[in-house]
């Protein structure tokens, strides 16, 4: 495990490096609520990705990483954050295979440290703002305001995420679960479709085939992002199907 301070009183930023001899850095980053060990560890393992660099990165105030309760966690913030511990790695160029709010944290991560990243791979993820409200499946962290989410909100977001997401979920600091969500639903400006459709670096999104295309998949291929369905999974598609998600990973990082 490593670990690099990312803010000025010195929190710390934590990853689990897995040492490799490939030309690149690969760096993964997590989901909302999730943690990268956890939800890379198979993937980053699989025959098709090992031999790079790779770093599985919990983001400040998730899984590993410490949870301060004085940072803003705004998705700019966040990715300041991650760049601030790639410098301390000694990482530019980094291949970057991102789920969902991560993909949200991996576009601004390109856009504002280009030097950084060479390439992304974004697994089902967040391009548009969300409403503040109760959705099935969702976990109504936002519905609330942060004083009612730390008094009785939290207690009551287990039952809404059920177990796979609550096993990681529980580690997260609470400011930190509820900031990042937050912001998660307000976008950013420029929103992230624009600012990942005005990047040079290739990049290619996932999602899971049962869904359909993506929204606006139309005009994110016109801008050069390779759409890519994988068959047999939901959101979760490293979980759902480690060799799908393999092979299309690996070719998106190999470039075809």
């Amino acid at each position: 495990m490593r670990h690099a301070p990312v803010t000025p009183n010195g929190d710390l930023i934590r990853w689990i490096e897995i040492p490799g001899s490939g030309p690149s850095t690969r760096l993964y980053l997590h989901g909302l609520g999730a943690s990268s060990p956890v939800y890379w560890a198979a993937a980053a393992a699989h025959p098709l990705l090992t031999g790079h660099r790779s770093l599985l990165l919990d983001l400040l105030g998730f899984g590993i990483s410490d949870r301060p309760t004085d940072f803003g966690y705004t998705l700019e913030e966040h990715a300041d954050a991650v760049a601030l511990a790639l410098e301390s790695a000694g990482v530019e160029g980094a291949e970057v295979v991102a789920h969902s709010l991560g993909g949200a944290v991996a576009i601004l991560l390109a856009a504002r440290h280009p030097h950084l990243v060479s390439r992304l791979v974004l697994v089902d993820s967040v391009l548009d703002p969300a409403p503040p409200v109760l959705t099935p499946g969702g976990s109504g962290i936002a519905s609330c305001t942060e004083e009612e989410f730390l008094a009785h909100g939290w207690a009551r977001t287990e039952a809404r995420v059920g177990p796979t997401w609550w096993a990681t979920m529980r580690l997260a600091g609470r400011v930190a679960l509820y900031r990042t969500t937050v912001h998660r639903g307000r976008g950013t400006v420029p929103g992230l479709r624009e600012q990942l459709s005005g990047l040079s670096v290739p990049r290619t999104f996932l999602h899971p085939e049962a869904d359909g295309a993506p929204a606006g998949a139309a005009e994110l291929a016109a801008a050069g992002v390779v759409i890519r369905a994988v068959p047999d999974c939901g959101h979760n598609i490293m979980f759902d199907n480690p060799e799908g998600f393999a092979r299309a990973t690996a070719e998106a990082l190999a470039g075809r």
